[in-house]
């Protein structure tokens, strides 16, 4: 009963007492993203709100007692505004907690998914400092003492309970965990991943509630300036490779389709870290597919050449656009994809590619 009066006095004060997000009385500074900077842990794992934008973000592959593979993903953002900072009730909108998720499903033809947002206020909407603890609504993320990520998404066509338990070391990209997007020094975050996550838990659909286990990715990034003016979007991967090896690979691009920025490591399963400059990163569409919803024309099946190296990313589906304008106001394409090297299955991971549609603003 308390949460409940809780969350009632919350909505009825956001929407009559709170005024417009964009308040001028002081906008804020936000601090910025310095190279040599040592990421600190377990408080880098938690939330940043001195930067403007900021994601977790668990992406992987799912089998069911049946063998059937499922893709997953969920998204916390932690997104500051340009309220008034002097406002000192906790019911002013300085930052908001938004959260996607999904689930990609051959069976359906085309995503299962849900989003929500919310102004930030404790034990309703929070993005907690020290380690990762997570919470919009029932929807949660958190890390326990132990390491183990604990998942429970009650979304609208699903409800997802998921154990994340780390098995590799954690992989700082770009330069020690700076993280470079574009050319200017500023246009970069701060960026870390955790890939081979071994994964169990359930998927309730319905009345049915089936086990599950397999494979995930989780990336944690913040920022205050990421994307050039002349950016639209990027295309990025995380792949976990059936050898140990983990692959991130992105392309930011311009609206006549140059390449603004792009970079790519690969660790090895010995722990060998190689980063690929400009020079030595190829993405080329081997198929599009055109959304029927939106009519953007995404390349869902790519090729990505590092090096002397060649990987074929096949998709689960070609489905898995996902409309979020309700929240973020962007509609991006998130999906599985198996990886292949010469026609030879080696790997599976997810691809993201936003600004099809319109271009990205963050």
């Amino acid at each position: 009963m308390k949460q409940r009066l809780q969350q009632y006095l919350y909505w009825i004060l956001c929407v009559f007492l709170i005024g417009p997000l964009s308040s001028q009385a002081r906008a804020p500074v936000f601090a910025k993203v310095l190279p040599h900077y040592t990421l600190q842990f377990p408080q880098d794992r938690g939330a940043h709100p001195d930067f403007r934008t900021e994601w977790w973000y668990v992406t992987g592959w799912l089998q069911t007692p049946d063998h059937q593979t499922l893709g997953f993903q969920v998204t916390f953002f932690r997104s500051a505004t340009l309220h008034d900072r002097d406002n000192p009730s906790q019911f002013a909108p300085q930052q908001l907690i938004i959260a996607h998720a999904a689930i990609s499903d051959t069976t359906k033809g085309k995503l299962q998914h849900d989003q929500k947002i919310a102004r930030a206020y404790p034990g309703i909407a929070e993005a907690k400092v020290g380690d990762t603890n997570l919470k919009l609504h029932q929807w949660n993320l958190k890390r326990e003492k132990n390491g183990i990520y604990q998942v429970h998404i009650p979304a609208r066509e699903f409800d997802l309970t998921l154990s994340l338990q780390p098995t590799q070391a954690m992989l700082l990209q770009g330069d020690q965990g700076y993280s470079r997007k574009g050319p200017k020094p500023e246009q970069a975050s701060y960026y870390y991943s955790e890939p081979h996550l071994a994964v169990s838990g359930s998927l309730q659909t319905g009345n049915k509630k089936i086990a599950v286990n397999g494979q995930a990715w989780l990336d944690h990034e913040w920022s205050s300036t990421v994307l050039d003016p002349l950016a639209v979007g990027w295309d990025w991967t995380g792949i976990n490779l059936d050898d140990g090896s983990a692959l991130m690979a992105f392309r930011i691009r311009k609206k006549d389709g140059d390449i603004l920025w792009q970079h790519a490591a690969l660790r090895d399963a010995q722990g060998k870290l190689k980063h690929f400059a400009d020079k030595e990163i190829r993405f080329t569409p081997l198929r599009t597919w055109t959304s029927p919803r939106t009519q953007a024309r995404y390349p869902v099946a790519l090729q990505l050449q590092l090096g002397t190296s060649t990987w074929d990313l096949i998709p689960l589906q070609d489905d898995q656009e996902l409309d979020a304008r309700r929240t973020t106001g962007s509609v991006y394409w998130e999906g599985g994809i198996r990886v292949e090297r010469d026609k030879k299955p080696v790997g599976k991971g997810y691809l993201e590619m936003t600004g099809y549609v319109k271009p990205l603003k963050l």
